[in-house]
């Protein structure tokens, strides 16, 4: 079933959404045998290169069943499966996931090593080495915790939520202006969104995969459990569903490129934002309630917290609103460093063109 072009998926109430990933992967298997290596290189480019921008065009114009495809949708299966495992093997899992993890993707940390040492220069050599360590265990936990996000029952992941300020949120929904749902790449920011939509519905934003079967995974995995999903760059249909009195779901923490960007300083560095926090609250008049899921020491859960909303925001001035956000994360950060998504390059993106690069793979 193609999705609408409006950028705006919603969910049919009553009607389940179901696709047969096995048929899917035996048709893959049957197709790449029959035409032998050539099949097999499709695949795993297609696994290895669907983020590559460069190529996402070339992708999005294939079948969903095009033997390029066929590994992913073997991912798509192994994921599934990764959904039926309880809560407390996962946690053992984790830190062994994680390691896997830095063997494949070495370079993510480099640049998880390098983040670490920018925001914490004051640390010794050897907690930052421990923090870089315990990051990786807890990526580890965030990979496993998604596939129980997306495909998991409800009564199954209700029971893992701790909510703290719920009156918060209610309290702010209740002006009826809608809410902004603030959050960050801290922990697992899917997983988080999950256990506070069995209490509060809400609208959530995505960044769509370069990859279509990846796109068409995750979108349908979260209209199991979300009522409306919007694309980033649909601007109007954020303002739309936060004019109706409606909670949207929002992460700011990642390098915001330099077309429309803020520098304000994150950890004392300047750090290209997202200025649209203060520009949606400012055009709907919306409140912002922060919001983040921290992972519990004893391994049973998350505590979901729901911050009061912000007063006197937006002020009026971008930069100093931007700083704002920024802070806010970086409070979150320091009170649970390991629980931060270290391997994103978020100082990319330097003021000035000629300033230089802070990360050594670019």
């Amino acid at each position: 079933m193609p999705f609408p072009r409006n950028n705006i998926l919603r969910r049919r109430p009553g009607r389940p959404i179901r696709y047969s990933i096995p048929a899917a992967c035996t048709r893959h298997l049957v197709f790449a045998c029959r035409i032998g290596g050539r099949g097999w290189r499709c695949a795993w480019k297609s696994f290895s290169t669907g983020s590559n921008p460069l190529v996402a065009n070339k992708l999005k114009g294939l079948p969903l069943y095009h033997p390029r495809f066929w590994l992913t949708w073997v991912a798509v299966g192994v994921l599934r499966l990764l959904a039926l495992l309880p809560y407390g093997l996962i946690q053992t899992l984790g830190p062994a996931v994680g390691r896997l993890y830095v063997l494949a993707m070495p370079g993510r940390k480099v640049i998880a090593r390098t983040n670490i040492d920018l925001c914490f220069p004051d640390r010794s050599p050897e907690w930052r080495k421990q923090l870089l360590k315990d990051s990786f265990d807890s990526l580890g936990k965030t990979l496993l915790e998604a596939p129980l996000a997306w495909w998991a029952p409800t009564r199954r992941v209700a029971k893992l939520a701790h909510i703290h300020g719920m009156e918060n949120l209610q309290a702010a929904l209740a002006r009826g202006k809608g809410v902004l749902l603030l959050t960050a790449h801290l922990n697992s920011p899917e997983f988080g969104g999950r256990l506070l939509v069995n209490e509060q519905s809400f609208v959530a934003m995505y960044r769509p995969s370069n990859n279509p079967v990846i796109d068409r995974m995750i979108s349908r995995a979260r209209l199991r459990w979300l009522p409306q999903i919007i694309t980033r760059h649909n601007v109007r249909g954020v303002i739309r569903a936060l004019k109706e009195g409606k909670a949207v779901w929002y992460a700011v923490d990642q390098n915001a490129g330099r077309r429309e960007s803020v520098f304000a300083e994150f950890f004392g560095i300047p750090a290209s934002t997202n200025p649209a926090t203060a520009r949606l609250a400012r055009l709907s008049g919306a409140l912002v309630v922060p919001f983040r899921a921290v992972r519990r020491e004893d391994g049973k859960g998350h505590d979901i917290f729901l911050e009061a909303p912000w007063e006197d925001f937006p002020s009026g001035d971008l930069v100093a609103d931007t700083r704002r956000v920024n802070d806010l994360v970086e409070r979150w950060v320091r009170e649970t460093p390991e629980q931060y998504m270290w391997i994103h390059r978020r100082f990319r993106t330097r003021p000035q063109r000629s300033d230089p690069r802070l990360y050594p793979v670019d």
